[in-house]
């Protein structure tokens, strides 16, 4: 029995020396990642409001497939299998027409000074308004309180238009239906500052399938100096709003690098091209376009070989994803990672948003303390059912941390929470991860223009993204040896971690003996299960090194976590 544990930690401890695999990728993506090429695209694509079918976002697809076809992608024929190097456009028949904004003025009619105008508010005008007659519409605005929208009906108000502090969405659903002509909505979320950046406006939609009326946001600044016209006695104003709308096509754009030994596999990015912000998202299309050129650079001069398949998706956010996912049964099976990456641009010092990764369900998103920390954008209704135990969470940690000691780039991460493209690999059992920033003063504002995208961020997203699917899609025994000693290692802490702060939530009397066993014990099986998943790394299964290393990592864990649950009392 001696000799048999003895050897039994003699093979261990030669997994504990596995080489890292991410060191030479991080050769190639450093040197080869082109952060003007990414903000030269980020700039074309912020330039356009985009919608899907509509023209911004249409030209924004056909620019992406010339840089594709310019690093030596070969629009495809029948299918992907046909080259290393292929891409091609879907094209869908879209239900409703599509939408964009134009041109838009509002001012008061005794006063000089446009209240907004479109060239400086691009955001104005809500999505789906309608265009006011040619020439535009002159009628007095009335200003309804938000407590009495309800008895709307009540009111004069047919022919005129309304104001309220509401977004517009409901808003123009009940002054619309009472006759207005059209109606100003003032919504800003406290997280935008909004009295500090006062002529920021969030893009909203509203319900207006016949076409009945339209709706301008309102900026703070435009809003409080309406309300003291207002003040003043009755108020005219002059509204010009001018829009299109028509039937489309919503495109999506695929490219792929096929994979020399498994190219059923995948790792797959994916980033959105709607909303028509420069962060959100012309920053993700601007970095995966590089990343997608770069690596067919490497791959056409031999310096990176992927075993498994590479996919890059530019298009509709979380529709075209979850299309990509469930149309095909077979595809599907093969993909092993999904990666979003939505406003992975941003200039920290002028937004205020940190670059996060947001990490597949784990207990945090649970139960979240300590350093963890919901974003403003809020946490998700997460179960235990829910959770996801898988070795992703970490690697990409450790590869994002790497680089950012490497670039003097801050790191940091939040519970799971969704909202992007990262949720359809989720909801269908595929690991995927976000990639994005916030708390962001600029998000879904007009503000958010090419000022606010740091070139150099979008290089250090970039390199992490590349290093991290090289990594995977060329994985041998030593990459999940690696892993294996990562992930370990990450557990220990983890534990330690909430190990602390159960001893001080019972010591507090915040919390139960039983329920901080309840925790550890879960945070301890999430590990053990998580430690499970890495046999599936390497492309060829060649000896049972990983499986021994796993079951000996696993022990570590289960011990230690008994251990704590011995000690807390």
């Amino acid at each position: 029995m001696k000799k048999l544990l003895l050897a039994g930690l003699l093979l261990y401890a030669s997994h504990s020396f596995a080489q890292d695999p991410t060191l030479s990728y991080f050769d190639i993506t450093r040197n080869g990642f082109n952060e003007k090429n990414a903000f030269e695209t980020t700039s074309f694509v912020e330039q356009h409001w985009r919608l899907p079918g509509n023209k911004g976002f249409n030209e924004s697809i056909y620019y992406v497939e010339g840089l594709l076809k310019k690093a030596g992608f070969v629009a495809e024929q029948k299918d992907e299998s046909e080259g290393l190097l292929t891409y091609r456009i879907e094209k869908r028949p879209m239900k409703q027409n599509t939408w964009e904004p134009v041109n838009a003025t509002v001012g008061i009619e005794v006063e000089h000074e446009p209240l907004l105008e479109f060239k400086t508010n691009r955001n104005m005008i809500t999505i789906n308004s309608s265009s006011t007659p040619i020439g535009g519409t002159t009628a007095e605005v009335i200003y309804v309180n938000p407590a009495d929208i309800s008895t709307i009906d009540d009111k004069d108000i047919k022919g005129k238009i309304v104001f309220s502090e509401i977004g517009t969405g409901r808003l123009f659903n009940v002054a619309i239906n009472a006759g207005a002509l059209g109606v100003l909505g003032y919504a800003m979320p406290d997280y935008t500052q909004p009295e500090k950046y006062q002529t920021s406006i969030q893009f909203s939609g509203i319900n207006n399938p016949d076409g009945k009326g339209w709706a301008i946001n309102l900026s703070y600044k435009a809003k409080e100096r309406l309300k003291k016209a207002i003040a003043k006695g009755p108020v005219k104003l002059n509204v010009t709003v001018a829009t299109n709308t028509y039937p489309s096509e919503e495109l999506t754009i695929i490219a792929n690098i096929k994979g020399n030994i498994k190219p059923n596999e995948r790792f797959v990015y994916s980033a959105h091209v709607q909303e028509p912000g420069a962060n959100d998202n012309a920053s993700g299309v601007g970095t995966l376009a590089e990343m997608a050129r770069l690596t067919a650079s490497l791959v056409k001069s031999g310096k990176l070989i992927p075993q498994r398949t590479l996919t890059f998706l530019w298009g509709d956010e979380i529709v075209s994803t979850q299309r990509y996912i469930k149309e095909n049964n077979e595809r599907a099976k093969g993909i092993m990672w999904g990666m979003s990456l939505d406003m992975v641009g941003e200039n920290t010092e002028k937004t205020g948003g940190s670059f996060l990764i947001e990490k597949m369900p784990d207990p945090s998103a649970i139960w979240t303390r300590g350093t963890d920390k919901h974003s403003e954008w809020g946490s998700g209704d997460v179960k235990e059912e829910n959770l996801f135990p898988h070795y992703y969470n970490d690697l990409v940690m450790k590869i994002c941390n790497d680089q950012g000691k490497h670039a003097n780039w801050k790191v940091n991460y939040n519970p799971f929470e969704g909202g992007s493209d990262h949720t359809p690999f989720l909801k269908n059992k595929i690991p995927g991860l976000l990639m994005w920033h916030f708390t962001d003063v600029f998000y879904h504002t007009d503000n958010d223009r090419l000022d606010k995208v740091s070139a150099t961020t979008m290089k250090n997203v970039g390199i992490s993204a590349l290093t991290t699917a090289y990594t995977l899609v060329t994985a041998d025994e030593n990459t999940a040896l690696f892993t294996v000693n990562e992930v370990k290692a990450a557990a220990l802490i983890r534990l330690k971690t909430e190990f602390s702060l159960s001893k001080q939530a019972i010591m507090s009397g915040k919390s139960t003996i039983e329920q901080e066993k309840y925790i550890l014990s879960t945070w301890g099986k999430y590990y053990a299960d998580a430690l499970a998943t890495i046999s599936s790394i390497p492309v060829k299964t060649e000896t049972k090194r990983v499986s021994s290393a796993i079951k000996f990592a696993v022990l570590e864990v289960e011990k230690q976590t008994n251990q704590y649950l011995d000690e807390l009392r």
